[in-house]
């Protein structure tokens, strides 16, 4: 059972206290020390895609971390929701608020909980644009919100750092501290392509050469989902507009509903990998899609191997003492994106 970061993570936490200002002035924070099928071969399919390298920069000497607001983030949003067709905010107080009535009942307001356009970026310690990269968004799950939830409780810059993979981090605030799992933006066709456009321009500056935009813009996409960022999730993977450069989805105790789109996108995308890890509130879901895999003759692990290759499906039940709120930090081990990312070997940074 791996152990949780070490003393130098948790400097980097520490360091993190400064993260607030440091981010919304747009300035550096730190992160954790680095520690095509069809008439191809069989083995091309092994090999990663290489995005079109346009730069000779060499590696970062330092970790780049940093808030920014986006035009295509998910939120705000003014526009219908998807199945139903009804207006989003489908709420006005008596003051003239608008809001968004949940299907559980509960009310929140645009200006207090969809109105942050706000996306965190990172790039690790050694990364290098040189060299086969990935682009791994994540999407967060209820009452979070990034510099406090995702950059320092859950420590997702810093596992992407430990992970030694070549990859660079985009985390969208969704719904602003709330028990809401919509996905606004990205419920648009094409939605999460256009997001992922301006993030190869934003992360091309905090790279600080401009010319590596483009490269940005053609890296494999992984999506990491945690909870009910799986809603989002799935409507990026059935209208997100990106078709094979999506690589990878790795949902941590996530599955709560929309089987039917990763199912049909297990069975679909034969190039791409599935992960699912799960405590006993998502454990009938992935059973669910275990069976429909069986029935169809599909093949799916219970374990991960020690390489992550194109094409695997694994469903990690998570130890009993592991708790939802904390599966960030300890699911099948301590740390489990940078156990699972450190296993994209094809893509380590040395």
């Amino acid at each position: 059972m791996g152990g949780r970061l070490g003393g130098k993570a948790f400097a980097f936490v520490a360091a993190g206290l400064l993260l607030a200002a440091a981010l919304a002035d747009g300035r550096d924070a730190a992160g954790a020390p680095s520690g095509a099928p069809s008439g191809a071969s069989a083995a091309r399919e092994r090999v990663p895609i290489p995005h079109r390298v346009h730069t000779r920069s060499r590696p970062l000497p330092r970790a780049r971390s940093r808030l920014v607001a986006f035009k295509t983030a998910p939120f705000p949003y003014r526009g219908r929701m998807p199945r139903t067709n009804k207006p989003f905010l489908n709420v006005v107080g008596e003051d003239g608020r608008r809001g968004h009535r949940t299907p559980f009942g509960r009310v929140y307001w645009e200006d207090e909980t969809y109105s942050d356009s706000q996306v965190l970026l990172h790039l690790p310690k050694g990364f290098d644009i040189r060299r086969p990269g990935l682009l791994i968004v994540f999407f967060h799950g209820h009452g979070a919100r990034l510099a406090g939830d995702v950059y320092l409780r859950q420590q997702v810059p810093a596992q992407i750092s430990a992970s030694g993979v070549n990859a660079a981090l985009v985390a969208p605030q969704l719904a602003l501290n709330a028990a809401d799992s919509s996905a606004g933006k990205l419920w648009q066709p094409g939605g999460f392509a256009r997001f992922l456009g301006e993030a190869s321009q934003h992360l091309a500056r905090l790279h600080g050469d401009r010319r590596s935009v483009r490269s940005f813009a053609s890296m494999p996409v992984v999506i990491v989902a945690y909870s009910g960022g799986y809603a989002a999730t799935a409507w990026s993977v059935r209208r997100g507009g990106i078709g094979n450069r999506l690589r990878g989805v790795v949902l941590l105790d996530a599955l709560y509903g929309e089987l039917d789109t990763f199912a049909h996108w297990i069975t679909s995308k034969k190039s791409a990998f599935f992960v699912s890890s799960y405590t006993r509130s998502t454990a009938a879901r992935n059973l669910k899609l275990q069976k429909f895999l069986a029935e169809r003759h599909i093949p799916f692990t219970t374990r991960l191997e020690p390489r992550l290759e194109p094409g695997s499906i694994a469903f990690l039940p998570a130890p009993e003492d592991a708790d939802h709120r904390d599966f960030l930090t300890y699911a099948w081990v301590g740390d489990p994106l940078r156990d699972l990312l450190h296993r994209l070997r094809r893509y380590a940074r040395r």
